[in-house]
């Protein structure tokens, strides 16, 4: 067809007809990422999860140098325990604490996907994670939540 000719005005859609696609006429999708790589929107849930982690974590070792030793670890849900949890426990749990054994690291494990079913917004998130890691280190150190940090009971 020549272009230089012009084309008549395409026909309004009939009333009732789906409209016309006017974007992804070719069935090929985006054709590039939405956001660059060092924006926070391109961030998956889980990176963002491991991000309050890292930050909450950085925080307490300033204050608690022994720290260093200890693992922080990420997982999705609590692997299955061997009974149900009774009636003075809260259900499913949001951290563990694995004390050292011989020649192993203590390690501090997160679960993930409890966590952000409490905590609808980001902010609620992070003030999440860092109030579960403060409660998991005192029960590693022995000491009560307040002597890990004194911000803790506050709301």
């Amino acid at each position: 067809m020549d272009s230089s000719v012009p084309q008549p005005p395409a026909a309004p859609a009939a009333p009732g007809s789906p409209r016309p696609r006017r974007r992804d006429r070719h069935g090929r999708g985006l054709r590039g990422p939405l956001a660059p790589p060092q924006v926070p929107i391109s961030l998956t849930r889980s990176e963002l999860f491991e991000d309050y982690i890292r930050e909450s974590v950085e925080r307490l070792e300033r204050r608690w140098p022994q720290l260093i030793d200890v693992e922080f670890e990420v997982a999705e849900v609590p692997e299955e325990a061997g009974g149900a949890p009774g009636p003075d426990q809260d259900g499913v749990p949001l951290g563990r604490v694995v004390t050292a054994r011989q020649g192993a690291k203590s390690r501090i494990t997160i679960y993930r996907r409890p966590v952000e079913i409490r905590a609808k917004s980001r902010e609620d998130r992070a003030a999440l994670v860092h109030e579960i890691l403060i409660e998991q280190v005192a029960e590693l150190l022995g000491l009560s939540p307040d002597a890990i940090d004194p911000r803790y009971d506050e709301d």
